[in-house]
């Protein structure tokens, strides 16, 4: 009896040896993974999410659930992410002002530093400085002499408050001490409306169909950009940071977002997936048809980033006072 009893103590010892040698999830993924969009469905963010979640689930052998959680800037949809198992099932798919503009401008449920881990980039979305039928220059330089002859005559709209277009338009102005009237929207759909019918001079967006069906048209034109270099659908349009404004020089850059606890061996698997989907040429043309650019970080770039990004929004939003709605 005594003998039988080592040897099954042997065979359990042997067992947890082997175990503690394999890779502590190299079962991951069994099972489908959410990836939660945190924005409302139909636009460019849920559209590359879709195409994007279809590609992973070809490659890691598992289905890739796409739902829709937008609201508060995109702060509703990340805390529903912050808050899931950490165990790589539950991810997020976001621009990075949730968590590098938002905790700025007042109180989250979640701790941008603490409750989320970067995975990886996916892309970011330039940010076009536009002219409308109202403006009668030509050129950015343009822009700068009306609005110095003539304080208070330029006109720039956003989406809306607290935005990455407003903080470019606050940083413009300290930059350049001129008087642009900030024109706030509440979302991007009604204000591409009102430029073609120029109702103010500018506007800044990112790319869309809508908007970039009116740029095809002539009716909307680019005087500048927000872009770490020029674009080679605009190559004669410089960038903010070339014309004198770089804390203006803004992108929306967009990513893969999980709970801050995820593994890390899952967390550059995730990476590595992500990269790996993101460079087939399918997925490139996807992102690049309207102008947004491929960019994939490693988790601890993109945390490197998104910390940068966090301290330089701060930065904006303490000197110009600026408040959310």
């Amino acid at each position: 009896m005594k003998r039988i009893f080592s040897l099954a103590r042997l065979a359990a010892l042997g067992a947890i040896a082997l175990t503690a040698l394999a890779p502590a999830h190299a079962a991951y993924p069994d099972k489908p993974i959410r990836l939660i969009v945190v924005y409302p469905a139909g636009g460019t963010t849920d559209a590359v999410a879709r195409a994007l979640a279809e590609k992973l689930g070809s490659q890691m052998g598992q289905q890739f659930i796409v739902e829709n959680k937008g609201g508060a800037g995109g702060a509703i949809g990340i805390d529903a992410m912050a808050k899931s198992a950490p165990d790589g099932y539950t991810l997020a798919i976001s621009a990075v002002s949730p968590i590098t503009l938002l905790p700025h401008l007042g109180k989250l449920p979640f701790d941008p530093v603490n409750d989320v881990a970067p995975v990886a980039s996916v892309m970011y979305s330039p940010v076009y400085v536009l002219a409308t039928p109202a403006f009668t220059g030509k050129s950015f330089a343009d822009v700068l002499a009306q609005s110095k002859a003539k304080p208070g005559a330029i006109r720039v709209a956003t989406s809306g408050i607290a935005t990455l277009g407003h903080l470019m338009v606050e940083s413009i102005k300290a930059k350049s001490g001129l008087e642009l009237i900030h024109v706030p929207y509440k979302g991007g759909g009604q204000v591409v409306t009102d430029a073609a019918g120029g109702q103010f001079e500018l506007f800044t967006t990112n790319p869309s169909p809508a908007a970039n069906g009116q740029m095809q048209k002539g009716t909307l034109r680019v005087l500048a950009i927000g872009a770490p270099q020029r674009l080679a659908s605009f190559k004669d349009v410089p960038t903010l940071a070339e014309l004198g404004f770089p804390e203006a020089n803004m992108t929306s850059t967009f990513g893969i977002f999980a709970p801050a606890k995820v593994p890390s061996d899952i967390i550059n698997r995730l990476h590595a997936e992500i990269a790996r989907a993101i460079a087939t040429p399918d997925m490139t043309q996807r992102l690049t048809q309207l102008d947004n650019v491929p960019a994939v970080m490693s988790p601890p770039e993109f945390t490197r980033f998104v910390r940068a990004e966090s301290a330089t929004n701060a930065k904006i939003v303490r000197e110009r006072s600026i408040k959310a709605d």
